[in-house]
C-alpha cells in the first residue's frame, strides 16, 4: 500500500516564508523612515497586522530583523553589480547595463537603498563586517575588468574604483535624495521619464570618462559606381 505524503509540512513552510517575507517588506519601510534606533518591534508589527509577540517568533531580535532585511537588500544591490562580470559583451554594452540595472533598483527599492544607506552613515556599526566581506570581493572582481579592458585598449585608463564609486553615488541618489528632486521637478515623486533621463545622462558621462563614444560610429556607406 502506497503512503500519500503529508503535504501539511510543505504547506506550514510556505506560509511561514510568505509571512517572513510580509514582515521583512514593513520593516524596509520602518528602518528607512525612522532609522535603527528610533524603530520599534511594535511598529513593525502593527504595520505587519500581527502582535508584537507573534512578529517576535520569527524574528527574535529587532538587530536579527534589521540584518535580515539588509541581507535582502544586499542580495539584491550585489545581483545587479554582477552584470559588470560578464566578459561577454563590449565595455559600452555592460556599462549601460549596469548603469540601467543601478538605476532600476533605486525606482524599484528605493526604501531598501535607504535603509543601506542609514546603516553605512552611521558608520555601518551593525552591518560593517557583512559589508566588507561581501561588497569587497565583488568590488575587485569589477576593478579587474575595467584593467582587462584598459590592458586590452577598450578603455581609455581609469581609476575604476573611484568611477564605480561614482556610479553609485549617482545611480543611488535617486532613491536617497528622490524626495528632493522630486521637490525641486516641482512634482510628488520621480516618475519613469525622470529615470530614463538620469540614465541617458549618467551613461553619457561615464561612457565619456573611459573615453568611449555614447553611440556607436555609423558605418560609412559604400560610394555607388
Amino acid at each position: 500500500m502506497s503512503i500519500i505524503p503529508n503535504p501539511a509540512p510543505k504547506r506550514r513552510a510556505l506560509n511561514r516564508d510568505k509571512l517572513e517575507a510580509d514582515i521583512v517588506a514593513q520593516a524596509v519601510r520602518v528602518f528607512a523612515e525612522c532609522g535603527y534606533e528610533g524603530t520599534s518591534i511594535a511598529t513593525i508589527a502593527e504595520n505587519a497586522g500581527l502582535s508584537k509577540q507573534n512578529l517576535m517568533y520569527y524574528f527574535p531580535t529587532k538587530q536579527g530583523l534589521y540584518e535580515r532585511v539588509l541581507d535582502d537588500v544586499l542580495d539584491d544591490w550585489l545581483e545587479r553589480m554582477a552584470s559588470l562580470a560578464d566578459d561577454g559583451q563590449e565595455p559600452r554594452d555592460m556599462l549601460r547595463a549596469y548603469i540601467q540595472a543601478k538605476l532600476r533598483f533605486s525606482r524599484e527599492q528605493p526604501w531598501a537603498s535607504r535603509v543601506y544607506a542609514l546603516e553605512v552613515i552611521s558608520g555601518a556599526q551593525l552591518y560593517g563586517a557583512q559589508i566588507q566581506s561581501r561588497v569587497v570581493p565583488l568590488l575587485r572582481k569589477d576593478i579587474a575588468v575595467f584593467e582587462q579592458w584598459i590592458e586590452a585598449g577598450k578603455i581609455a585608463p581609469v581609476n575604476a574604483t573611484h568611477l564605480l564609486f561614482a556610479i553609485w553615488a549617482m545611480t543611488q541618489s535617486y532613491a536617497d535624495f528622490a524626495p528632493q528632486m522630486a521637490l525641486v521637478l516641482n512634482r510628488k515623486q520621480l516618475n519613469r521619464k525622470d529615470f530614463a533621463d538620469a540614465e541617458q545622462m549618467i551613461t553619457q558621462m561615464v561612457l565619456a570618462a573611459v573615453g568611449i563614444p555614447s553611440a556607436a560610429a555609423p558605418v560609412p556607406t559604400p560610394c555607388s559606381t
